[in-house]
């Protein structure tokens, strides 16, 4: 029987996930990850830029390949790719890559690329935005948008771009070269996410874009998510050439879409970011303009379909900071101790406090809605000082930031019953847990893997 491989390149790690026919339908036969370990300085744009490496992660994405099973990778019939969206990455389009012979087949390595410019990027200034021309879109530009990064070069500097005559996120990077695509192409997910796109015509704002000198011979072609993109130009890992290839989607609708079935379930999911999102009613199309002090965002879907997504920029990294700070001190101090011993402790120390008057605004990485908004601590008592204390009071915050953002009347009113607890940080952290079911009045449903490589196997 044949074999669906779903992709996913995210932020911190590259996953693959094979997935073959069932009686319950499709299962997951096989997966494998990899950490990327792609982060790079960013020459131009100093310590506000956050660049990966393009080399690493195709080099994360092979070995992922190349630790499947052979047998099954000769039986793939169908590949979907997601990955992480907002980001920008620029290639030459003849010149995008190099095939060459590897252990388990032909694989491409990455020839004249930039760095991928991800969606943590913080070079775009609120300054700066305000000075770029008005997009004719539903979503705010923000920092760390493809087209609000091309004209920061545009204007800081423009030789970097001359090279370059293909740009696309890094999944759409990885379609082109599967399927050798003359021009990238990218789904209504991705472009939503670069700003100046308009998801009713399904069309760039490219008379708004020309007029102030963006180069617009650098947008992609934009199609349907679920569509085939094309078909693999050579065989890869095993995989047959031929493979029909999706045109590449977002993590977060794949992720979405992996594990939610009815529309009375909302999803909460808590990785490195986190996110709480729901579908909207069936013809629901977004507003011509979007509101900027609005916390909630409409994600084009599937179908013509609409998520309603409060997508916050604190999630696990701020408990990842708060270790980090912890260790920092600790070796200050002449200690020497592990992250992950440190983690452990604190977790094991919340959970010993039931309570915890302090409050904690953990927004240390601002919120796109609010993005001078930074994090802050009230009420302060001598009784809850412990690092019990300060962990749980930081564990409830992240979810009553995220609550703040689209709020449990919301839900109410948008007819949720249940929730969807999803993501790594949640997994890990018991006290989180705990928070989501003091701070929402539904049912909340652990363990439903949302897995984006998955979700973008189940749409081929």
């Amino acid at each position: 029987p044949a074999c669906v491989l779903g992709i996913d390149l995210g932020t911190t790690s590259v996953k693959a996930a094979l997935l073959v026919g069932a009686e319950q339908g499709q299962v997951v036969a096989e997966s494998c990850s990899r950490e990327t370990q792609a982060h790079t300085s960013s020459l131009e744009a100093g310590p506000q830029g956050m660049e990966q490496d393009v080399q690493r992660i195709i080099r994360a994405l092979n070995e992922c390949l190349a630790a499947l099973p052979q047998q099954q990778l000769q039986r793939v019939s169908h590949i979907g790719i997601s990955g992480q969206m907002h980001g920008i990455v620029f290639w030459k389009r003849d010149k995008g890559c190099k095939w060459m012979e590897c252990g388990t087949g032909p694989a491409f390595e990455p020839e004249e690329v930039s760095h991928l410019i991800t969606w943590q990027d913080g070079r775009c200034s609120p300054t700066f935005l305000s000075s770029l021309p008005l997009p004719q879109s539903h979503i705010s530009l923000a920092t760390g948008f493809g087209c609000a990064t091309v004209y920061w070069y545009l204007k800081k500097s423009p030789d970097f771009l001359k090279p370059y005559d293909a740009a696309g996120t890094i999944q759409d990077y990885v379609v082109a070269m599967l399927c050798d695509l003359k021009k990238p192409l990218m789904s209504v997910q991705n472009a939503a996410s670069w700003g100046y796109f308009n998801s009713r015509s399904k069309s760039w704002n490219t008379d708004i874009l020309k007029k102030s000198g963006f180069p617009v011979h650098l947008l992609p072609e934009v199609g349907d998510p679920g569509s085939v993109a094309g078909k693999t130009v050579c065989a890869w890992h095993g995989i047959p050439k031929g493979a029909k290839v999706g045109i590449a989607l977002g993590d977060f609708q794949c992720s979405v879409y992996s594990c939610l079935t009815e529309r009375t379930d909302a999803v909460l999911n808590v990785s490195t970011s986190a996110q709480l999102t729901t579908s909207m009613p069936l013809g629901f199309q977004p507003p011509e303009v979007p509101d900027p002090s609005s916390a909630v965002t409409y994600f084009p879907y599937f179908s013509g379909d609409y998520l309603a997504v409060a997508a916050s920029l604190n999630g696990g990294n701020v408990l990842a900071t708060f270790v980090d700070m912890v260790a920092r001190w600790t070796d200050e101090l002449g200690l020497q101790l592990q992250e992950s011993a440190i983690y452990t402790k604190i977790i094991k120390a919340a959970l010993a406090q039931n309570d915890s008057k302090l409050s904690i605004h953990p927004t240390i990485f601002g919120e796109r809605h609010i993005p001078e908004q930074l994090a802050s601590v009230t009420n302060i008592a001598v009784s809850d000082l412990s690092l019990g204390h300060v962990t749980r009071a930081l564990c409830r915050g992240i979810v009553e930031n995220l609550c703040s953002m689209l709020p449990v009347q919301r839900l109410v009113e948008m007819g949720v019953r249940r929730i969807l607890g999803s993501g790594n940080a949640l997994a890990k952290n018991e006290v989180l847990r705990q928070e989501v079911e003091r701070i929402f009045p539904f049912t909340v449903v652990y363990g439903k893997d949302v897995d984006a490589a998955v979700g973008a196997a189940m749409v081929m």
